[in-house]
């Protein structure tokens, strides 16, 4: 009998901990021109989740793609997160999945390539459940595998959220719990076995399709939001607020942890996506003294298929929290912080 291949094992990182890190892709992004088609709504200069275009007075189309190396060595489950993680974007924007196409780098290698159909069905049944269709994709023999989505949905112009919208008395709420990037890096380091990152899988595969049909329920007191991936909880607060012209603040001990990521990063479970979100994050953000260091790590954490965080105005935060709450598990209701009026781009970190 052949061995069983494990994923992880092939994958110089995990998941979205692979992404080259904020600073990187800034300096990058300067060779890029600037869009002035009044007809594209949210381009790359805000650092946002997707694209959107509006291609009529009543629609937009919003575009995003995603892919990166195995998180975990499940392949059905491999699937199911790199889709779950694509299709996030257009929910963060208020929009609605239509297509997917698969983007797909993989070893030729037999061992190997007879996991892809369980990728492959992985994919696709979530984007079914999302009520998406998966129209096609393109593949390439790579050494490393990786695994992902172009993803396109519409939204109505007048629904578009941003992460450029918060305003200073908004309330903070983050719906899925974090860790993922410390958790999956244990698992291959052997720290953790599959069955002890279960409850982050199935935090990782779960759309955020009720998470984002919470959030339109409260129609415009949802001023911003962005899904929380690659960049860490504080990378991507630090690209709302500075889309958004405020500062924040957050209460590390109101942040919703997975089981063992504290554990985890104790004992030097931190990709290295993780310690460049940190470097990244650091001259904006002002640690309060009693903020634990492994608090400190975890608000940094690479994130693969993480949760929503919606800057609500405060009148409503309730209600937001109690249609959330409704949804269960794993989806948190969690009121983190709050936006504040700077200094702008700046966030405050209290234990």
């Amino acid at each position: 009998m052949t061995a069983r291949v494990r994923l992880t094992s092939l994958s110089h990182g995990a998941g979205c901990a692979c992404k080259l890190g904020a600073d990187e892709l800034a300096e990058v992004l300067k060779h890029v021109p600037q869009i002035s088609d009044p007809r594209v709504l949210v381009d790359a200069a805000t650092r946002d989740d997707a694209a959107v275009f509006q291609f009529s007075e009543d629609r937009a189309l919003v575009a995003t793609l995603d892919f990166f190396a195995p998180i975990v060595d499940d392949p059905y489950a491999f699937g199911a997160i790199a889709a779950a993680n694509a299709l996030s974007d257009i929910y963060s924007m208020g929009g609605t999945p239509l297509l997917a196409l698969n983007i797909l780098a993989w070893p030729r290698k037999p061992e190997i390539l007879e996991l892809l159909g369980e990728v492959l069905r992985g994919g696709v049944e979530t984007v079914n459940a999302a009520g998406a269709l998966l129209v096609g994709g393109h593949s390439i023999d790579d050494p490393e595998p990786k695994y992902g989505m172009v993803a396109l949905g519409e939204v109505r112009p007048e629904n578009l959220i941003t992460n450029a919208g918060a305003k200073a008395g908004d309330r903070l709420v983050l719906t899925k719990a974090i860790g993922t990037g410390v958790l999956s890096t244990a698992l291959k380091q052997d720290l953790l076995s599959e069955a002890d990152i279960e409850p982050a899988v199935r935090s990782m595969k779960m759309l955020n399709a009720l998470a984002a049909a919470a959030m339109r329920a409260v129609g415009k007191a949802a001023h911003a939001a962005t899904d929380v991936t690659g960049f860490g909880l504080l990378g991507h607060l630090g690209n709302m607020v500075q889309a958004s012209k405020v500062g924040a603040r957050v209460q590390a001990g109101a942040v919703p942890l997975l089981p063992h990521a504290r554990e985890m990063t104790a004992r030097g479970g931190v990709p290295g996506g993780t310690e460049r979100n940190r470097r990244s994050t650091e001259a904006a953000t002002a640690w309060a003294g009693a903020v634990a260091e492994a608090d400190r790590i975890l608000l940094n954490d690479a994130q693969t298929s993480g949760g929503l965080l919606i800057a609500v105005d405060s009148s409503r935060t309730d209600e937001l929290v109690r249609a959330l709450r409704k949804i269960g598990e794993p989806v948190t209701a969690a009121v983190i912080g709050e936006i504040t009026a700077g200094p702008v781009g700046t966030i405050e970190v209290t234990a």
